[in-house]
């Protein structure tokens, strides 16, 4: 299929330090196995390799079947499940695939990420080798009793020797995931973690909010009532607490959960998601985006690779978002970060969005919760706490 061109979703690209965020497409691969499944975590993932060498081989077909060779990118992300259970070789075929099929422009960033339980500097320098630029090393926390509630693999020192493994095989743009906000633990202890990551000089870090999702082992015992999240006054306070904290310590907001060393350091590939830029996903339980056609691949491993060795396409589906659904996303999103979202985007996708909202508009800047600028509307620290709750105040209907 041809790119579908779509200007309106293209004056949605923000200032990023001197540069407009590239319009190039996004790849990105997901990767289904993992050693055992993550309390906490609800993306899709098999807890087994025995199907791995037939998955290699159907992702393969999967991308040549879908090859564009006009489409320029710029980024590449392999994401799971666990990629770092691959071998150098395999990422290095898999990007070689990607290159056959698409033209990857160079300086294109190239993301793995990496459990630390899973890696040791002879596999490091083999990523970096087979063309891997950036990491994003899955921490969480410093802390072993966290890592044991959250179900990891790794513990506190794996973090400490898989980032400096990751500095003596030559990567210079290496990120953290960090999650907070684990029951009975308080402010202390998360400026613990904070700290310790901080410390080890990462380009970028991720905080992530822990999150109860139905079908996941911590989800259940929430069900249960066994645990308890953080009540919703606390919550905000970390949120608030932990993006001060972080500007103490040399990392710059750019989005709810994300921090970075410098504008551009920023994860390039995430970019184009709260931005609405093109992206193409491979593998079981990615998804695609070609403005305005949104298309996934079911999240079934085995019916994956059935379908592609029967010379098939993988099961799942797509749509066609409307305008207002449209709007949604790029009014949601755009929210999210910290140049938020573009007023004059969101009016040419459902014209009179303006004037319908002048209200809404107002009384954000009026209870503090943000600030319109030009034709964007960032929101404050305070709003950005609750940046999920406010896309209800708008009205995103066609007017017509």
């Amino acid at each position: 299929m041809e790119m579908m061109t779509d200007l309106v979703h293209y004056v949605n690209s923000p200032v990023v330090g001197e540069r407009k965020l590239s319009l190039s497409a996004g790849l990105y691969v997901h990767v289904p196995f993992c050693v055992r499944k993550c309390g906490y975590c609800a993306f899709y993932s098999v807890p087994s390799l025995a199907l791995r060498t037939r998955w290699l081989g159907a992702l393969d077909r999967e991308i040549a079947r879908r090859a564009q060779p006009n489409l320029a990118c710029d980024s590449v992300f392999l994401g799971g499940g666990t990629p770092s259970l691959l071998e150098p070789g395999e990422v290095a075929g898999i990007l070689h695939a990607l290159r056959r099929s698409f033209r990857l422009l160079e300086g294109a960033e190239v993301t793995l990420e990496a459990n630390p339980g899973t890696v040791d500097l002879g596999k490091l320098a083999g990523f970096l080798s087979a063309g891997v630029n950036r990491l994003s090393i899955g921490a969480q926390s410093f802390d072993d009793e966290d890592l044991e509630f959250l179900g990891r693999i790794h513990r506190s020192d794996d973090v400490r020797r898989g980032f400096e493994a990751a500095r003596a095989a030559g990567f210079e743009n290496v990120g953290l995931d960090l999650i907070y906000g684990l029951p009975v633990r308080d402010r202390d202890h998360w400026n613990c973690q904070m700290e310790q990551a901080a410390a080890l000089g990462p380009e970028h870090l991720s905080c992530y909010a822990l999150s109860f999702e139905e079908g996941t082992a911590l989800g259940k015992l929430l069900a249960e009532g066994r645990i308890a999240p953080p009540e919703e006054e606390e919550a905000r306070d970390l949120f608030l607490h932990t993006r001060r904290r972080l500007e103490e310590l040399g990392y710059a907001f750019y989005e709810v959960s994300n921090f970075a060393r410098s504008s551009g350091l920023r994860c390039r590939h995430n970019l184009k998601y709260w931005f609405g830029a093109p992206y193409l996903g491979f593998g079981p339980a990615a998804h695609s985006f070609q403005p305005p056609v949104r298309s996934w691949n079911a999240p079934d491993v085995e019916a994956y690779v059935s379908a592609l060795e029967a010379a098939g396409d993988p099961p799942g589906g797509s749509e066609i978002l409307t305008s207002a659904q449209r709007a949604l996303e790029c009014l949601f999103l755009g929210l999210r970060t910290v140049e938020g979202a573009d007023l004059d985007a969101i009016e040419a996708l459902v014209p009179g969005f303006g004037a319908r909202n002048e209200g809404s508009i107002r009384r954000i800047e009026r209870e503090g919760l943000g600030r319109r600028s030009g034709a964007r509307l960032a929101l404050s620290p305070d709003g950005l706490a609750i940046a999920d709750s406010l896309p209800h105040l708008f009205d995103l209907s066609s007017g017509s």
